[in-house]
């Protein structure tokens, strides 16, 4: 099916030669890479044309596959496999003594200066070659405000049951696709998709639940048994609308700040309650939550770790049926590592 899809032509000289175990281990890698690879790679015009290299034919065993303008570069001989993705690559030395081959880790990036940063800043050029820092792994510290823009966040005696263990409510955030739509080559426009997993650790031993009232109330579990952790999990597909700005800090690094709004498609809630005993009560509540949210974002960092922090400004719970009708704004500050290079 690849050969159909890509019209791919080997050039060998032997069809004979033994698969050997770490040829079977790279292609899994080539397969994780892929996967990671293909969600975390902008979209542009030139990555999505697609192309193939054939090698040239000598006594060896040697072929090569080229896919975009170096987006994916793959070559096998007898001396070498490699795999370009992007700015990265790795290459698996054969090795002529039977010893184990020799895997080497390749960095693409041409060496650049401050120079190079004015030379390519054109809208033809630069902007083309702007890459956006969203894709990649998050991990932040949640809690909420019961008033607009943390003006309180020391939350009123009628919902002391919502208060946080803030230590232990944490966020994890993977984002897997990424746009980025270059203005210049330092700044430019960045979205893309991104899953939020949101868990609420409750300090005190209770739980939240929707009563026959249809608002939030608190759920205190019966029975002599002892509450290890209770908390509440929400789950959101998030998509970003960010401007990015880059400054060249020397030798191609770059200092990164961006800022924009976020909305986000709930997925799904649940809470959960664990005894000391093992026991444990889930339940699979919407909760009152709001199908949408929406909200302020922003972020600094140096080449790929940032810091960020987010505040949701839409209401959390529909209808004003949050707890005692107050309503809730959850905000979340954390670490990222992207993978736009």
């Amino acid at each position: 099916m690849l050969s159909n899809l890509f019209a791919l032509q080997y050039v060998t000289a032997t069809e004979t030669k033994r698969i050997t175990i770490m040829k079977k281990t790279f292609i899994l890698l080539i397969l994780a890479a892929l996967i990671i690879q293909g969600f975390s790679q902008e979209t542009s015009a030139e990555n999505k044309s697609v192309s193939v290299q054939k090698a040239v034919a000598d006594t060896n065993e040697n072929y090569k596959v080229v896919i975009g303008r170096n987006l994916l570069v793959y070559e096998d001989s007898q001396a070498a496999t490699n795999l370009r993705l992007g700015n990265r690559g790795i290459s698996i030395l054969e090795s002529l003594e039977g010893e184990r081959p020799r895997i080497e880790f390749e960095d693409y990036r041409p060496e650049s200066t401050n120079n190079d940063y004015q030379e390519d800043d054109s809208r033809d050029n630069g902007a083309r070659r702007f890459r956006g820092h969203w894709s990649g792994l998050e991990f932040g510290f949640n809690n909420y405000s019961y008033s607009h823009l943390l003006s309180d966040t020391e939350l009123p005696d009628e919902i002391a049951y919502m208060k946080l263990h803030t230590g232990k409510s944490h966020s994890i955030n993977i984002s897997f696709s990424q746009v980025s739509l270059g203005i210049t080559r330092n700044f430019g426009l960045v979205t893309g998709l991104g899953i939020n997993w949101n868990n609420y650790r409750f300090a005190n031993p209770n739980n939240i639940a929707v009563g026959d009232d249809g608002y939030i109330v608190e759920v205190i579990p019966d029975g002599e048994l002892t509450v290890k952790r209770s908390k509440f999990s929400v789950v959101y597909l998030n998509v970003p609308a960010l401007l990015e700005f880059q400054l060249p800090t020397g030798e191609g690094h770059r200092l990164n700040v961006a800022g924009g709004v976020i909305g986000g498609i709930k997925l799904g809630s649940h809470t959960k309650i664990v005894f000391d005993d093992g026991q444990k009560l889930k339940s699979d509540d919407d909760l009152n939550l709001s199908l949408l949210r929406g909200g302020v974002t922003a972020r600094i960092g140096y080449e790929n770790f940032m810091i960020y922090g987010t505040y949701y400004l839409t209401p959390w719970f529909k209808d004003q049926k949050g707890p005692s009708t107050l309503q809730l704004e959850p905000f979340e500050i954390g670490f990222a590592f992207t993978f736009n290079d």
